[in-house]
């Protein structure tokens, strides 16, 4: 008979046994969020953001490279939970009154698809799918790609304003740095160049630009556009509550196209981080690939964005459906 102090050892079928049962339930973990999320509680709320960003778009037509903005922000930052849109409190301070934060901007446009939404489905759609939907629907409105995203996500009742400078990688962080950022949420290194892309729309503004001017021009720019550029920031040391700024791409400003890589290539970019993607071996052949190539650019964006977008979200019964974006539910 067996000693009742005798250690039961696990059989390798056990072991086995156990492994599987394990990546059942990270499987499982990984698809709470899905396709289609609302169409039973909601059946028209991806239909109604879409309105929405559309609406607008033509409005306020700075507002899709926001929502682009958004997206990257709030899932860089330890979850996609909507944690980036909440105001500050007594209890804790806005990711929003970070300097990375700095220029972002139509917050309040969320909050005008949370009402529309609101009115169609009370309590239901987060403001974290906000985020994601509204970024997917302003880069087709953009010319970009279509993405299916997955719906699903909670909102955070937190604020993460110490965790932003740790993960959103700065403008003038080192390529290894920005790489190591993306790959913490597992974006490789073909992924980050597609995402950087997203500098083919939008603007920069003259405080990040400077130090590439004044006093000496950056003998990685371009002369004729180290020129242009002193003409949107005359001044060595800008204001930095004014907001003056230059054009990521003075050609097609407003339009999702590979015309970033091939500026980067003729050393036309703005940011020390666009530079660093030509000079730097392991991302240059991706940057060669996507200058020859729209469609590849627009697909492997679709597919980083899809990683990003789906980092660590809030599901189940974690978090709340906040009411407002910018605060949490009394």
């Amino acid at each position: 008979m067996a000693s009742n102090n005798q250690h039961f050892v696990p059989s390798s079928s056990f072991m086995i046994s156990l492994l599987l049962v394990s990546l059942l339930h990270i499987h499982y973990a990984k698809s709470d969020l899905q396709l289609n999320y609302y169409s039973e509680s909601c059946p028209r709320a991806e239909e109604i953001i879409k309105e929405q960003v559309n609406k607008l778009y033509h409005k306020h037509g700075d507002t899709a490279d926001s929502w682009i903005r958004n997206l990257f922000h709030d899932c860089m930052v330890k979850s996609c939970d909507a944690s980036l849109l909440l105001d500050t409190t007594k209890e804790q301070k806005s990711e929003k009154t970070s300097q990375r934060s700095f220029g972002m901007r139509n917050f309040k446009y969320i909050e005008t698809i949370k009402k529309a939404l609101e009115n169609e489905c009370p309590n239901t759609v987060s403001c974290a799918d906000i985020v994601a939907l509204s970024a997917r629907d302003g880069i087709v409105m953009l010319g970009g790609p279509q993405i299916e995203m997955k719906t699903g996500r909670r909102d955070s009742k937190h604020s993460y304003l110490k965790e932003v400078e740790h993960f959103i990688p700065n403008h003038n962080d080192s390529m290894s740095l920005v790489l190591s950022r993306f790959k913490s949420v597992g974006v490789d290194a073909q992924g980050t160049v597609a995402l950087l892309g997203a500098h083919s729309v939008g603007r920069v503004h003259c405080v990040n630009i400077v130090h590439r001017l004044y006093p000496t021009v950056d003998p990685t720019l371009d002369p004729d556009y180290a020129n242009y550029l002193k003409t949107r920031c005359p001044d060595p040391q800008p204001d930095p509550n004014v907001m003056e700024f230059a054009r990521n791409d003075r050609e097609t400003p407003m339009v999702w196209d590979n015309l970033y890589y091939k500026n980067i290539l003729s050393n036309k970019g703005l940011l020390i981080v666009d530079q660093q993607l030509v000079s730097d071996p392991t991302t240059y052949p991706f940057v060669e690939k996507f200058a020859a190539d729209n469609a590849n650019f627009h697909a492997q964006f679709g597919k980083a964005l899809i990683i990003l977008s789906e980092n660590s979200p809030l599901t189940g019964d974690q978090g709340e459906i906040r009411k407002v974006c910018s605060h949490v539910n009394k």
